[in-house]
């Protein structure tokens, strides 16, 4: 397999997937990265005190004082060298409601327009895949997915917004997404969903995971402001989107 070690100083390093993108690469990871924590668990890499994911690599920080960098990465090479097994991952299914409707969907016809779909096919085409969770950036609890069809697929906007509302379901490039916090950004959006994605106060902050996985549900404006306010109630609970959940 064609990775390549990227050296950041003396105490961190990163392997990428140099070769892999989308799915393919985030699954690569994934499978990488149980296999680090499997070997910290066992002891056999002391002074590795932090790993972060991204698309396609994992950086490994490490302690040089208590480890030979090279050593650490010879293994961790030679762990990334090995076929990807990716049933280990989370099989978290999450359906979650998004609405397709008026000032919840503003870039909505102008993706209609731009991919020769009509704008019932553009929504059933995006909330009829499941989607796969790569990582969680950017923003705490956002996460990146896909991937998204090709007739959906599109460059960031030209001109970001400087605000985007909270739950706004956008699309870029290859993957779509969730902002789980009113921010800037470029993402083309299709649809709010009323699910609150982040709450430090949860026993795990982050409502999705790396793993899992994620299916929109079309809602109406007014099933979106019931299970809006519902949620706000404590009513009905974050948690109870997660429609089944595979033994790993």
């Amino acid at each position: 397999m064609d990775i390549r070690v990227l050296t950041l100083g003396d105490s961190a390093f990163t392997i990428e997937f140099s070769q892999f993108k989308g799915a393919v690469g985030a699954r690569s990871v994934r499978a990488l990265r149980r296999s680090v924590e499997q070997e910290i668990e066992e002891g056999r890499l002391p002074g590795v005190f932090d790993i972060i994911s991204a698309s396609r690599s994992l950086t490994v920080c490490l302690n040089p004082d208590l480890v030979d960098y090279n050593q650490v990465t010879e293994r961790v090479g030679a762990l990334a060298q090995m076929p990807s097994n990716d049933e280990g991952a989370n099989k978290e299914l999450w359906i979650l409601p998004a609405c397709y409707e008026g000032e919840f969907a503003p870039d909505l016809e102008e993706v209609a327009q731009r991919s020769g779909l009509s704008v019932a096919e553009v929504i059933d085409v995006h909330s009829s895949a499941t989607y796969d969770i790569f990582l969680i950036g950017f923003l705490p609890g956002f996460a990146f997915m896909g991937e998204i069809d090709q007739r959906l697929q599109f460059p960031r906007r030209t001109s970001p917004r400087v605000r985007v509302p909270a739950g706004s379901v956008g699309i870029a490039n290859e993957q779509t997404a969730v902002y789980p916090w009113e921010s800037p950004g470029g993402w083309h959006l299709l649809a709010r969903c009323p699910v609150p994605f982040f709450n430090s106060a949860w026993a795990q902050p982050s409502l999705l995971s790396a793993g899992g996985s994620v299916k929109f549900r079309p809602v109406t404006t007014e099933e979106y402001n019931d299970i809006k306010a519902d949620l706000s109630a404590e009513r009905l609970a974050p948690q109870s989107f997660l429609s089944c959940e595979g033994e790993s």
